[in-house]
Order: C-alpha cells, then sequence, then structure tokens
C-alpha cells in the first residue's frame, strides 16, 4: 500500500469530522461579528484549501477564529462589512511580509499571560452578547451594557428561541461527557438535532439566511473611506492579533503529535496568503484555530490534505445545501458561541497563571478587554507584566532563623539590588550582636550597593565579638564582588555537581549522605516543595517509561533536564528488558504498570558508552551460574570480544526494544497509537545524547528539540 493510499485512509475521515465541526462554528462566529453568514463560511473555505496547501503546520486547521470576533465587529461597525474585506486583504499581505522577513517566532515574544487573557477577555465579550441573541433579544454595543442588560433581557424572553438556545448548551456540555464517538461532535449533534426540532413545532424564530446564489452573493471589497491612520491601526491589529493566534495555536499542536515540527515562518506566510485572498472574495479574517486543529489531529490525520479536503467539503456543502443551512436557528448559533466563549476562559489556565505568580497579568488583560477594547486591553496586560517583571527584579526573600542560641542561619534568595538596602539593614541588623551567623545567598543577581551593604554589616557584626561565614550556593556573585570581579563569571550550580565537586574529603568519609540531604533540605526543598506537594496530591501522571542503566554516572533527570513527576524509571544492570515470560518479572512488571495504569504515551531505553554490562556480554567476562550471568542472559544479545563498544551498546538498545514488543501491553498500546518506542544513547565524555536507529542500531544526534516530549 503506498503512502498516499495510507494518509488518505486517516485524512479523509479526519476531513469530514472537521467539516461538520466547521460549518456551525464558522456561521457562528460570523454572526457574533456582525458580518455576512457567507463570509464566515468563505473563510472557512479558503482557510482550509489555502493556508492548508501552504502550511508550515500540516496538521493546523485555519479558518475563522473566535480570538478575532471582537475586532472583526468593532471593525464592521467603523468601515462597513466591504471596508473590513479591503483591510482583511491587506492584513494579509502584512502578515506575508512578517513571515518572509522570518518574523514568525517574534509574535512569541508577547507574555502568554496577556494572550491568554486577551482570548478570555474576547470569549466573556461573545458571550455576554451572544446570550441576548440566544434569549431572542438583540444584543448592545458593549460587553458592560450588554451585562448591564442582562438580567432584563432573562425575566423578558422565555420563548422558543430561549428554549432551543438552552437546549443547545445542555447538549454540547453533556455529549461529550456522555458519548465517545469523534465523528459526531457535540456541536454537529447541538445543531442538527436542535434544528429538527425547530422545524417539527414550527417554531418562530430567526434563522440563518444566505443569498440563493452563493456565487452572487459574494461581497467585493471596496477600500474604505475613512483616515489613513484609522485604518492602518485596523489593518495592524487584525493581522497582529491573527498571527499571534495563528502561531500560539500551531506550537500548541505541535505538542499534540509526534510529526514534523511547524516552520513558524512558512506558517505566517500561509496565513496571509489566506487571508489575502479570503478578504478579496468578501470573507472573515483567517487564523490557525486551536479547536479544529485539535479535533484534527484526535481524529487521526496525518498531512494537510485532511485540512485542504474539510475546506473542500464546505464549498460543496454551501454551493448545494445552502437550503440545509438556512432552517438553522439563529439562537441556536448563539449557544454555541457562548459555550465556545466561555471555553476560552481556561481554569487550568488561571491555575497556572496563579502558581507562577502571572494571574494579575492575565485578569487585568482579560477585564481591560471587557470593559475597555481590544488594543487597550492588552497595552494594561503589557504593563502589568513589565511592571511585575521590574517588582521581581528588584525583590529577595530574607530569612531569618535561630538554629541554636547564638547561632543564627540568615538565607537570601532572588535578586538583590540597592533598591532593598533598608529593608537588608533591618533584617541583618535583627541579628543579635556577638553572635555566630551563617549568611546563604543562592542569588540570580548581585550589585555593588547591596554587596557593601552586606560588607558593612558584617565588619560591624565582627566588632560585635561575632563571626560571619557567607556561602554562596548557585552564582558566586559575592566572592566576584570582594575580588572586584562582580558579574564576570559564574560557576556550576551545586545542585549539578557531584559530592565531590563540593564536599572535602572528610566530609565525605564522615557521611556524604547525611551532608548531601541537609544541603537539599536547606537549598533544593523550598524550591520543590510546591511541586511535590501538589504531585502528593494529585498522584503521578508521567508521560515516560525511562529506562537505562544502574551505573552511578547516568543520571536520567539530569541528562533529559526532567524533574519529580516527568520520568517513570527503571534502572538496573544494563537497561536490560527481559522478554515477556522470560523468568524474571520485575522489570516487566513496571512495564506493564506504567503502560496500563500510567498510560505513559513514550518507553525510552537509554544506553550509555562505557556500559560494564555490554562490556561483560561481549567478553563473557562474568562468571558462569552467578546472579549477574543469568541477569546478562536475558538480555538476548551476543557479542563477539573485540568488537566496537559503541556499536554493542546501540545494538543492546535495539534488541530490548524488540524484547519490550513481546508484552502484550506493549504491543495493543503501539498498534492503537498510543505508546511510542525509542532508543537512546548517551556518550558520557561528550554528555551528549543520541538517538538510536530501531533497526539499523545507528547513533544520530537529536537535533530537532522537542523531538522526545
Amino acid at each position: 500500500m503506498s503512502d498516499l493510499t495510507q494518509n488518505l485512509r486517516r485524512d479523509l475521515p479526519a476531513s469530514i469530522v472537521v467539516f461538520l465541526i466547521a460549518i456551525p462554528l464558522s456561521l457562528g462566529i460570523a454572526a457574533a461579528s456582525g458580518a455576512p453568514l457567507l463570509s464566515g463560511l468563505v473563510a472557512a473555505v479558503i482557510g482550509g484549501i489555502v493556508a492548508g496547501a501552504l502550511s508550515g503546520a500540516p496538521l493546523q486547521v485555519s479558518g475563522p477564529a473566535a480570538g478575532l470576533t471582537v475586532i472583526v465587529a468593532g471593525t464592521v461597525a467603523d468601515f462597513g462589512f466591504a471596508g473590513t474585506a479591503a483591510i482583511v486583504a491587506v492584513a494579509g499581505l502584512v502578515q506575508i511580509v512578517l513571515g518572509a522577513s522570518r518574523l514568525g517566532r517574534a509574535a512569541l515574544a508577547l507574555s502568554p499571560a496577556v494572550v491568554h487573557g486577551m482570548l478570555a477577555g474576547i470569549g466573556l465579550v461573545i458571550a455576554l452578547s451572544q446570550v441576548h441573541v440566544m434569549l431572542g433579544g438583540t444584543p448592545q454595543s458593549s460587553a458592560w451594557r450588554n451585562l448591564r442588560d442582562l438580567p432584563g433581557q432573562i425575566a423578558a424572553h422565555h420563548g422558543a428561541a430561549a428554549t432551543l438556545g438552552v437546549l443547545t448548551v445542555v447538549i454540547l456540555v453533556a455529549w461529550p461527557r456522555l458519548v465517545r464517538i469523534s465523528m459526531l461532535p457535540a456541536a454537529l449533534v447541538a445543531v442538527v438535532s436542535m434544528t429538527v426540532l425547530a422545524v417539527a413545532i414550527g417554531a418562530d424564530v430567526d434563522r440563518v439566511r444566505l443569498p440563493g446564489e452563493p456565487l452572487a452573493g459574494l461581497i467585493t471589497p471596496v477600500w474604505p473611506d475613512a483616515p489613513a491612520r484609522e485604518i492602518a491601526v485596523a489593518v495592524l491589529t487584525i493581522a497582529l492579533v491573527a498571527s499571534v493566534e495563528s502561531l500560539l495555536s500551531a506550537v500548541a499542536v505541535d505538542r499534540l503529535h509526534d510529526g514534523p515540527r511547524a516552520n513558524l515562518n512558512r506558517e505566517l506566510v500561509a496565513q496571509g496568503a489566506a487571508n489575502t485572498v479570503s478578504g478579496l472574495l468578501g470573507g472573515l479574517p483567517v487564523t490557525g484555530v486551536i479547536v479544529r486543529s485539535s479535533t484534527n489531529v484526535a481524529a487521526g490525520a496525518r498531512t494537510r490534505l485532511s485540512s485542504i479536503l474539510h475546506g473542500v467539503w464546505i464549498a460543496v456543502f454551501v454551493l448545494f445545501c445552502a437550503g440545509l443551512l438556512e432552517t438553522i436557528p439563529m439562537a441556536v448559533l448563539a449557544a454555541v458561541l457562548i459555550v465556545v466563549g466561555l471555553r476560552l476562559v481556561s481554569l487550568a489556565q488561571i491555575r497556572t497563571y496563579a502558581r507562577h505568580r502571572e494571574l494579575p497579568t492575565y485578569l487585568v488583560t482579560a477585564a481591560g478587554v471587557v470593559f475597555t477594547d481590544l488594543l487597550t486591553g492588552v497595552a494594561l496586560g503589557m504593563i502589568t507584566a513589565a511592571l511585575l517583571i521590574l517588582w521581581r527584579l528588584t525583590r529577595s526573600e530574607i530569612r531569618r532563623v535561630e538554629r541554636a542560641p547564638g547561632d543564627w542561619l540568615v538565607t537570601i534568595n532572588g535578586t538583590l539590588s540597592f533598591v532593598e538596602s533598608a529593608r537588608l539593614t533591618r533584617e541583618l541588623g535583627a541579628v543579635p550582636g556577638g553572635s555566630d551567623v551563617d549568611i546563604e545567598l543562592h542569588l540570580d543577581y548581585l550589585d555593588h550597593g547591596a554587596y557593601e551593604t552586606i560588607r558593612d554589616w558584617c565588619s560591624a557584626h565582627e566588632r560585635t565579638g561575632g563571626t560571619v561565614r557567607i556561602r554562596e550556593v548557585h552564582d558566586s556573585w559575592f566572592s566576584q564582588a570582594t575580588s572586584g570581579r562582580l558579574g564576570s563569571g559564574k560557576r556550576t550550580p551545586r545542585v549539578l555537581g557531584s559530592w565531590s565537586r563540593w564536599q572535602d574529603m572528610d566530609q565525605q568519609r564522615r557521611g556524604a549522605m547525611a551532608a548531601g540531604i541537609a544541603e537539599f533540605e536547606r537549598t533544593v526543598a523550598p524550591l520543590v516543595r510546591p511541586h511535590l506537594a501538589d504531585l502528593a496530591r494529585d498522584g503521578q501522571r508521567p508521560q515516560q517509561l525511562f529506562i537505562t542503566c544502574a551505573d552511578s554516572r547516568v543520571v536520567p533527570n539530569l541528562i533529559t533536564a526532567s524533574g519529580p513527576g516527568d520520568l517513570f524509571c527503571v534502572r538496573n544492570v544494563g537497561n536490560i528488558v527481559p522478554p515477556h515470560g522470560a523468568g524474571d518479572a520485575s522489570a516487566g512488571a513496571a512495564v506493564e504498570y506504567a503502560v496500563d495504569v500510567l498510560g505513559v504515551t513514550t518507553i525510552t531505553v537509554c544506553g550509555h558508552s562505557g556500559c560494564g554490562a555490554v562490556r561483560a556480554l561481549m567478553s563473557g567476562a562474568a562468571r558462569s551460574g552467578s546472579a549477574l550471568s543469568d541477569w546478562l542472559a536475558l538480555s538476548r544479545v551476543r557479542f563477539n570480544d573485540g568488537g566496537d563498544e559503541e556499536r554493542c551498546c546501540t545494538d543492546n538498545v535495539v534488541q530490548q526494544l524488540t524484547n519490550l514488543r513481546t508484552y502484550p501491553s506493549v504491543r495493543a498500546a503501539e498498534a492503537a497509537g498510543r505508546l511510542r518506542l525509542a532508543g537512546m544513547y548517551f556518550d558520557l565524555a561528550e554528555a551528549r545524547m543520541y538517538e538510536v536507529d530501531p533497526i539499523l542500531g545507528d547513533a544520530r544526534p537529536i537535533s530537532t528539540p522537542g523531538v522526545w516530549v
């Protein structure tokens, strides 16, 4: 079977699923934007065919997006829809220039808290306006007025439109929880069922209105009769917001699949081309849309063909089945937009930003968008983000602990600048004179003013008969300042060094483990405690089973830059996975637990250079009948003495991947597309990771960032 045929078997069903979702969403977004309903369908067709064909993110699906609704509504109100179409076309040209200038990643420099706050604000604006339509009323010109008039609207409208709208919301919320059929999206089920109900009962409600001849109903763009400055602002607003939303969506889609990573500059050019064509044909602005894109990936799409086909199906449906669309009640589409809008307000994102202390930026941006306008809201969010950065840059944490009478520990974390000198003097001054003091510095930065404050206090304290010892845990800012080299260099963080790097030999002999634990509790525990508390409460959900050697030089969390909760690790001599039923169940139990209970998506077998187990296998040095000999025999590999050691290490990895596939759980999960097996080889001398070809056994440098995510 050819690759094209295999891809078509996956892409064709996926395109149908995305098409079924795109129809109601495109109509609803057009209605919420105050634009002709046909313009939403035009944008969906162009987004699928043009953006899909040129896309740098093959599995991303483009079309009209809820995130641009507020902007488009304002543009339509100011310039009319024909003028808006012309502005959209020019905005597309701006995007093409940005992409050709290789500025695709520059759009991602905007704080995610600002972007997601903007989308949350837009979602609330959409929901507040469309709830009036769902109830059979008319939305007001601003979110504040919609909110103010909502109680009266609810009290005054209880007719068929309101009933259909409420039932639509119920279906949209309940369907995904009750039914697991991807070919029947909740939006499609809600719109079709409520339309049938409205026709059956003969409900007198507003319905979709489309031109009798769709091709003749396309609106020709007209250059707006308005000041050039106002037009330029509208063009740049649409271009920049559409670009940021598309690129963020592309990055998010990359996390959902294992295929090629997105080329963001090419994606920006594709979005620009689609917007130019959409504007010239009288369509809404086009962006990459995460709802449709994630559905596309979940439905099994493999190439850009799925996005292109979904645009073709929409075009065919509009040309030949427009009459069916005109039976859809507007209240039902409004209900769909209410749910879509409220889903832009993500509780998971709010919790994340609260945990990272960025919630004020998110909330200020969202409130600014709701109660002023989009540009003002984004500007307020950026100002808030900048103020938070400045506040963090001038703040540090200072803690004083009396460990024993006359023995004090002062710990200073963060950035220490002259702004903190007064507080630093006050905190250090509270330490009694004549006492022994340890000052631990965990500093990202130390300026000369703060350095002098500490130095002067140390001199004064020592004159009282006390002693002061200064220890730097991460960077050597204080010692550099003392030697006149402030900011001239850094040293390796202690957490990356072995005991021998930071403990003297006497301390190692007396109890390196105890000293290391004490160091962890002093320096690392305060940083990781909130994360570990979350894991303790919520349980582990690792994405990877990492099988590697027990060699003391191989540290999985160090070489993968992972942390608590990321890796479910199995370590043994030679990173061996005994075949299923081979007699040793310990490794097999871990494999089955990881796949069946934890639901890991990747199993990685990692070998390394200088592996003693592989050397023993190569030379047959293990004493026959010993436990080591019996264990190594489970590897199922055979080597001859004198072979290439690196190749033997990678061949061992390949054999263990083969052994993994003898487990029924692994075979079933891999066949279902839920599990991927990967081989890696770590060169100790180079401190570099290589990818192992699962067939040839060759080791290749890992060149694509995130390939193992």
